[in-house]
């Protein structure tokens, strides 16, 4: 599929094509890092509202500023989704599915390796030692009920195998702890896990570094469910046709994207831990008092651009960019996995509003040659076995006269066509553990019971049976059209 991509932007380029669309509130009056700024974002996620773009942040460093909700949904009345659009270089006209269809093709782009520059951008300051302030920075505490303030919840954290074959650029949440320390999540089954545990064979602490505001693209692809070894960096040039600019850390010989707005470089302990936890998560929930160990994340050197902006996502009840970024990267990698294993699949999403916890599948007539329970079954088998079905619990496969972009058709689908007792158990398959309903067992162990909902048509309906849709879609097309021109005019 050959879809016109524009090349890819800095940050700041991107809120600068947001605030010609109108998509940007800024916020001059001073705004507090304890909850205020968390519910100024809460509440442009759920009205929605602009993205704000917060200027004056109390007892943070001057000229630091904060660009809150970074890819939720627009108010934009015919662009609800422009910032994805925007973030992967695509029409703003596009549809949902439309953005979906485009992003599943990303593991057939040719790698295209970084390109190295000399001077960048996010080196105009340069901060080392004792001179690293963290708290300084505008670092929020976002939700009541998180156990500290989180200095990154939209940033890419990058880090390489020892034998630097593999460079992983991931989205992963990190708590401030001191002015020179964090405390990072590592999860064994993840990317910076795997890695992390490589240099831990070695004894050795593992580099790494935070880059705050980078390219849009970037953020997309770091949500992106990749097979182990792919790096993000080639696989995104390919995207792009054009390979990304990147700059040597100071500290050690890791490369950063040029553009980004701040690097926090440094190493992660072998030995240190430090809690961490809770948050806010994307499920909907703060699981209060719930923390963790996790590897004390030793900052030894700072760069940023002049009067940077770091981006601050307040996750929580849907929409917001674990489900505007994450779901539909997840949405996306599944779409190509069922496509290689040439199933009858039409789309693949994942409706924001069920936080990541529901993948709607639509099929093609051509299904019809197939048992409905079998095909529904081997969705499944695919969906589960996969790295993006990792994190779905429930599938509903669907006739593709139901709109997934559309959560009441879904719903009604889901209400009257899935027979209860037809439903399809897969039992003992891995999990995120924080999917919400895990009981503590299921949590420690990352397996439970997941579920397809079989809501296509009965194979034992007689010929001729099968029901017609009851809605406004079901009258002839140049009926349709007669209505439409009929109300155009009422109205």
């Amino acid at each position: 599929m050959k879809t016109i991509k524009k090349s890819h932007v800095s940050f700041r380029e991107y809120i600068d094509v947001m605030e010609c669309y109108g998509d940007i509130v800024t916020v001059d009056q001073e705004v507090d890092w304890n909850l205020e700024m968390g519910a100024m974002i809460r509440y442009a996620y759920e009205l929605p509202t602009p993205a704000p773009l917060f200027c004056n942040i109390k007892d943070s460093a001057p000229g630091f500023r904060v660009l809150g909700a970074p890819v939720g949904l627009s108010p934009h009345e015919k662009h609800p989704f422009l910032r994805i659009a925007l973030s992967l270089g695509l029409p703003v006209e596009m549809g949902i599915t439309e953005l979906i269809e485009a992003w599943s093709f990303l593991p057939e782009a040719a790698p295209l390796p970084p390109r190295e520059i000399k001077n960048a951008p996010c080196k105009e300051t340069k901060i080392f030692g004792d001179d690293i302030d963290l708290t300084s920075l505008p670092v929020p505490y976002l939700h009541v009920g998180d156990g500290g303030r989180y200095i990154n919840t939209y940033g890419v954290m990058i880090v390489r195998s020892p034998d630097g074959s593999w460079v992983n650029w991931s989205i992963t949440r990190v708590m401030l702890h001191d002015k020179r320390t964090m405390a990072g999540v590592v999860v064994p089954s993840q990317h910076i896990g795997k890695i992390y545990e490589q240099w831990k064979a070695l004894g050795q602490k593992m580099p790494f570094a935070l880059c705050l505001g980078v390219d849009p693209g970037i953020s997309m692809i770091a949500g992106y469910p990749l097979p182990d070894h792919a790096n993000e960096a080639d696989l995104l040039g390919g995207w792009y046709g054009k390979p990304l600019d990147v700059v040597r850390c100071e500290s050690h010989d890791l490369h950063v994207p040029a553009s980004s707005e701040i690097v926090i470089e440094g190493f992660a302990s072998l030995d240190d831990g430090v809690l961490e936890g809770p948050m806010g998560e994307y499920a909907g929930y703060t699981w209060v008092g719930h923390q963790k160990e996790v590897p004390c994340f030793h900052v030894t050197a700072m760069t940023h651009r002049d009067d940077p902006i770091m981006p601050v996502v307040a996750a929580g009840t849907p929409p917001e960019e674990n489900h505007t970024n994450w779901g539909v990267a997840i949405a996306a990698s599944i779409q190509h996995e069922l496509r290689r294993y040439q199933l009858p699949v039409q789309n693949c999403i994942i409706p924001f509003e069920s936080a990541v916890h529901w993948l709607v599948v639509t099929v093609e007539p051509s299904w019809n040659d197939t048992d409905s329970y079998e095909l529904a079954k081997r969705i499944g088998e695919v969906v589960f076995a996969c790295r993006g079905g990792s994190y779905i619990p429930k599938v509903i496969v669907v006739n593709n006269d139901i709109d997934p972009s559309r959560i009441d058709q879904v719903v009604w689908a889901l209400a009257t066509r899935s027979h209860p007792d037809k439903v399809i158990l897969f039992p003992d398959q891995p999990v995120l553990p924080l999917v919400a309903y895990l009981d503590q067992n299921e949590k420690k162990k990352a397996m439970t019971t997941k579920v397809v909902y079989n809501c296509l048509s009965p194979d034992e309906w007689p010929k001729g049976y099968t029901p017609l849709q009851a809605s406004f879609s079901g009258y002839p097309e140049k009926l349709q059209k007669h209505v439409l021109d009929s109300f155009e005019k009422l109205l």
